[in-house]
């Protein structure tokens, strides 16, 4: 009769345990990458046993290495920022935009209040009016004060996200028929060369006057200083998008063209099934290349034309010229570029959604 080791049984049940847990951690790392937080899979890693000290090296690599670059820089800006004095005074610290930064969000506070308070004071207004059988009286007032700075966050992320939007329906069905056409690629190069290169700044007065000219209206959702600046976002981000598709398309296996080709596909059929499983990882590098020049095209689109967003909130910073100013317009830097950093990761995170490409 033979008998069973327990402690032997226990090892395999162990080792199966930690197979599994090995397995859990590295399909997490793919979301920690999307995430930022790669650095997360070598400390669990650690802590599962896995070779503590080399996984503490790349702890030190991924984590230790940035954050010490950043404190470094914080400690440069605090040294450095009193020495120099300009027209609104010295460069402030760390220490005071972030107490601005506080300030900023505290009056977004007390501006969400006002409105609410304001929208309740209306809704009591037409519920007294509709009891006394004035229903014709009914209004929907809307509340006229100044925007909070989260709200003009809000308005700098919606109006990208149009123009993207935009720029992505036009730049990726011609990208793809650049790509698999070699007349229709010679007939869009020219045009790319000599409009990819164009500022914003000179795209934005054209774009004004169009549409000035045939849109007249100012309120509502699609008012005409949103426009302006969304169709500018356009203008100038499609580029990298069509560029990239085109590239993308163009380099299919001529295996699978001939497939195709054997199989008698009609065209719809060849583009959804054939050409963009293949060619998408190239197009959401165009994507994520495209949403980061229009973002940045963006700010100085509402500087110049003095549309609503963070654009027009660093202008009108630079111009009220106070002793918080200066402080004001670097919070909004850094929104700015922490806001372009999330961007670039929604856009990684749908790339990893639906594409197997590694690239980071």
């Amino acid at each position: 009769m033979t008998t069973v080791d327990p402690d032997f049984v226990r090892d395999q049940a162990r080792e199966a345990r930690r197979a599994r847990l090995f397995t859990r951690i590295n399909a997490a790392d793919k979301w920690f990458n999307v995430l930022g937080l790669a650095w997360l899979t070598p400390l669990l890693k650690a802590a599962a046993g896995d070779n503590p000290r080399a996984q503490m090296k790349d702890v030190w690599r991924l984590l230790g290495v940035p954050l010490l670059a950043i404190a470094l820089f914080l400690a440069l800006w605090a040294n450095l920022a009193p020495r120099v004095q300009t027209s609104l005074g010295a460069i402030p610290g760390p220490v005071a935009v972030w107490q601005e930064a506080v300030t900023l969000h505290e009056d977004a506070v007390q501006k969400a209040e006002k409105a609410a308070d304001f929208q309740a004071r209306v809704d009591k207004r037409n519920a007294r009016l509709i009891e006394q059988g004035k229903a014709d009286e009914v209004k929907d007032i809307a509340y006229t004060g100044a925007p909070s700075y989260y709200d003009q966050i809000g308005t700098s992320i919606f109006t990208v996200f149009f123009g993207f939007l935009l720029a992505s329906a036009v730049a990726i069905p011609l990208g793809i028929a650049a790509g698999l056409s070699v007349t229709a690629n010679a007939a869009l190069n020219p045009l790319i060369q000599i409009f990819k290169p164009v500022s914003p700044l000179a795209w934005l007065p054209i774009v004004t006057m169009v549409v000035s000219a045939v849109y007249t209206t100012n309120d509502g959702f699609f008012a005409k200083s949103f426009l302006v600046s969304a169709i500018t976002v356009t203008l100038c981000s499609l580029w990298p998008t069509l560029i990239n598709t085109a590239l993308g398309v163009a380099s299919i296996d001529k295996d699978l063209v001939n497939v195709s080709k054997v199989l008698k596909m009609n065209t719809w059929t060849k583009i959804t099934k054939l050409v963009l499983p293949s060619a998408l990882p190239l197009i959401f590098t165009g994507l994520r290349l495209s949403l980061g020049v229009g973002w940045m095209v963006l700010i100085a689109a509402e500087m110049l034309a003095q549309n609503p967003g963070l654009g027009k909130f660093v202008w009108d910073e630079f111009q009220n010229g106070s002793s918080s100013s200066l402080a004001r317009i670097m919070v909004a830097v850094f929104t700015i570029g922490i806001i372009g950093f999330l961007l670039d990761r929604v856009m990684f995170a749908l790339q990893s959604l639906f594409t197997f490409s590694n690239h980071r």
